[in-house]
């Protein structure tokens, strides 16, 4: 890893999967803060900055479709959003990607392992 590691937030309200990417992607050196809902990712990244934001569309409160509209303008949006879910429709890819996620990862489909091998490309 770099002398300047990643910061990365996680939103996932599934405790397990949110869990193991967290301790992943620590293991490969990223600093990671975690939230369970949208709310909590929209408050974390209006105090502070992330390089990327790894995002679970379906959750309590403010679901990620939510948190992407509301960082269409915001001025600590992270450089790159990766979207996760098992939303597979063509059309919530789509949307998505309007919305400024660079990468719809379906949960059923992706070992952690391409996440976060993709995490570490940028």
């Amino acid at each position: 890893m770099t002398d300047n590691p990643k910061k990365i937030l996680v939103v996932e309200d599934e405790k397990p999967l949110l869990h193991a990417l967290e301790l992943k992607l620590r293991h490969e050196g990223f600093i990671v803060t975690t939230a369970a809902d949208g709310q909590i990712c929209l408050d974390l990244i209006a105090k502070q900055r992330f390089d990327v934001l790894l995002l679970d569309l379906v959750m309590p409160i403010v679901d990620g479709f939510q948190v992407l509209q509301k960082l269409q303008d915001a001025p600590n949006k992270p450089s790159t959003i990766f979207v996760l879910s098992n939303l597979s429709q063509t059309e919530d890819e789509q949307r998505v990607r309007t919305l400024g996620a660079q990468k719809l990862f379906i949960k059923s489909d992706t070992a952690l392992s391409v996440i976060v091998d993709e995490i570490k490309k940028l």
